[in-house]
């Protein structure tokens, strides 16, 4: 479908400070969405509305940002809302036995509770106007675990289970429901990786004090850390799909580890998936 094509459409999305969020958004714009951007810090709200987009703050781990800025989205449409892209999230590196009950709250907070809370104000106005688009992006981490992210693995696991249940309650609803599962990105996901992980590990302390060393250095590398890193607008060109396909598919794969694990998933004994998964974590992290 061309962009000259798309009619002024409705979307709200999550994490639009950088990235993919931000790709997403002036993707969409310039497709002919009415594009809701919305940003945890004021200061990018401040640049996105200077950059002609609707900004909203939203903070995901703040009941009452989350439904203000929703609130905020109806009153400018008149009560409708054709989409919901939920992109914003961050990682928690560490071995899960350094993992506090404060660090994984904090992850899920963000990655999973307020995006359903964000989902379950959604629905109920996508049912009453008999459609809607609900796309949450996921991860390559949300099919296989790699050792040293179990925050942010359990977090995307658990996305895609709370998804799938989803597709599967809204199948008459006319609200379609569909999952990118994004591998590396060009990103500041790194960046805020390493702030998460110095704010809740303490990696002296820890019988893996020797991977983290290894891990620090991925984190602070410029460039690209991972082969077959892509561009954000390869998210983009999936989440197009997913929003206006008449029957979007429930999972859009994006880069190539994502279809080799995907793949290696179904057909590997778990043996062999774990040496493989083991391999791949040691060698980004000599």
């Amino acid at each position: 479908m061309k962009a000259r094509d798309i009619p002024d459409r409705s979307i709200l999305i999550t994490g639009c400070s950088s990235g993919i969020g931000e790709c997403a958004a002036r993707g969409l714009k310039a497709r002919g969405y009415r594009v809701f951007a919305t940003a945890r810090k004021p200061e990018d709200v401040a640049r996105l509305a200077g950059e002609g987009f609707e900004s909203l703050q939203l903070d995901l781990d703040d009941p009452v940002s989350i439904h203000a800025a929703f609130a905020a989205v109806l009153a400018a449409t008149g009560g409708t809302l054709d989409a919901l892209f939920n992109n914003a999230a961050y990682g928690q590196p560490g071995a899960v036995e350094d993992l506090t009950r404060a660090a994984l709250r904090a992850q899920f907070e963000t990655n999973l509770f307020g995006t359903l809370e964000l989902i379950n104000l959604a629905i109920p106005v996508m049912r009453a106007q008999g459609h809607g688009r609900i796309v949450n992006n996921s991860s390559l981490l949300g099919l296989v675990a790699l050792p040293y992210r179990g925050a942010y693995n359990a977090s995307k696991f658990a996305l895609e289970g709370l998804t799938d249940t989803l597709r599967l309650e809204l199948s008459d609803s006319g609200i379609h429901v569909a999952l990118l599962e994004p591998g590396p990105i060009a990103s500041r996901f790194r960046v805020n990786a390493r702030a998460a992980f110095h704010r809740h590990v303490d990696p002296a302390t820890s019988a893996h004090r020797a991977r983290y060393e290894g891990m620090e250095r991925r984190l602070s590398k410029p460039g690209p850390a991972a082969p077959f890193t892509l561009p954000p607008e390869a998210v983009l060109e999936k989440l197009i799909l997913a929003l206006e396909s008449p029957r979007p598919r429930a999972r859009y794969y994006v880069t190539f580890p994502t279809h080799l694990f995907a793949w290696a998933r179904r057909l590997l004994p778990q043996r062999l998936l774990d040496r493989m998964l083991r391999r791949v974590s040691a060698g980004e992290n000599r």
